[in-house]
């Protein structure tokens, strides 16, 4: 029963009470150029984003089953992939850390077939903002520019978690914002990848400024 209600019963719920929240939250776009861009946009991409930036993007993202997501094969991770199907997005189960091997061709085939992946950029588990190498090396594998993206919110709830993680308020108003893409050049050495690592860190941490 435990399992059922885990299963089948709260990803609904939590369906229910994201749709309503979010539907309370105005909207507001910092470079709206930057959007129109990547929303046109065809073939490969990667999104990237801050962990704790995840709650309002989650939503606003919604009805995209071209962006996929890697959530682990874990019993939250369950309750994630459901709730992710739910809001629309197509869902690859794997690890970082377990079999990040296995995870990452995964994500390379589905940049190979013309699809785009929304990828953290500070992973699971941190550090906070520090920009890991994982999505660099996809990118720079699969030819796909990097977008970053984040959002800032008037008013928030800041959690005492790893990651900060951001909670707008109902009813307050969150601006999105879309990044310059980001190109990776073809089996980057590692020199390279450090330089991308800052300059997609950089790019995040201004977007989150400008957003807030």
């Amino acid at each position: 029963m435990k399992k059922f209600l885990f299963n089948f019963v709260l990803p609904y719920l939590l369906y229910v009470l994201i749709l309503i929240w979010c539907w309370t939250i105005r909207e507001s776009r910092k470079i709206s150029g930057a959007e129109d861009y990547v929303r046109s946009l065809s073939g490969n991409y990667i999104l990237t984003l801050w962990h704790g930036r995840i709650f309002y993007l989650f939503y606003y993202l919604r009805r995209r089953p071209d962006f996929h997501l890697l959530i682990s094969p874990s019993l939250d991770g369950d309750l994630l992939a459901k709730l992710a199907r739910l809001m629309g997005y197509s869902v690859i189960r794997g690890s970082t850390f377990k079999k990040a091997v296995s995870s990452a061709r995964s994500l390379i085939k589905v940049l190979k077939r013309g699809e785009r992946i929304i990828i953290i950029a500070d992973g699971s588990r941190g550090p906070r903002v520090k920009a890991q190498s994982g999505c660099i090396q996809i990118a720079g594998i699969t030819n796909s520019p990097l977008i970053p993206m984040t959002y800032g919110a008037e008013r928030k709830i800041e959690l005492s978690t790893w990651d900060r993680f951001v909670l707008p308020l109902p009813f307050t108003r969150c601006t999105i914002n879309f990044g310059q893409r980001i190109s990776v050049p073809d089996r980057p050495d590692d020199k390279i990848i450090w330089e991308k690592r800052k300059e997609l860190g950089e790019a995040l941490n201004y977007l989150t400024e400008e957003s807030e």
